[in-house]
């Protein structure tokens, strides 16, 4: 996964998640204002790009829909590709939403990301553990 859809589905899910804790009231007790300032920014690029927004709204709407999550992405992904400035401050939005989460202890569903590779710390697994 190239670098810039990587930073798409991390903002997607970042998303998804805000809309989901939206719906349980639970945005204020995970740290979710930089999130939130995420959404802010992409919902002002996409302004006037009628398929974008749209995407942006059906993923607000019905967050654990995966068909809406992946037009997301490429709309997102297309948009910072073109605006490399863009690009930088969604990065920029991630990073931060996704440290004020961990200071928080929250965490981003891997349910979401899927298979959205990920380049922050360490992973640390407790209690029981089976596969198979």
């Amino acid at each position: 996964m190239d670098p810039v859809t990587a930073v798409a589905a991390a903002g997607v899910a970042l998303v998804a998640k805000g809309a989901l804790e939206s719906a349980g009231q639970e945005a204020g007790r995970s740290g979710w204002s930089g999130g939130a300032r995420l959404v802010e920014r992409i919902r002002a690029r996409f302004r006037g790009d009628a398929d974008a927004e749209s995407a942006l709204d059906q993923v607000a709407r019905t967050p654990d829909d995966e068909d809406a999550q992946q037009r997301l992405e490429r709309r997102l992904a297309a948009h910072m590709l073109l605006d490399s400035g863009f690009e930088t401050e969604i990065r920029r939005l991630v990073d931060e939403a996704v440290a004020a989460q961990g200071r928080d202890g929250a965490q981003i569903s891997a349910a979401l990301i899927k298979n959205a590779q990920v380049f922050n710390g360490k992973v640390e697994v407790q209690g029981d553990w089976t596969t198979s």
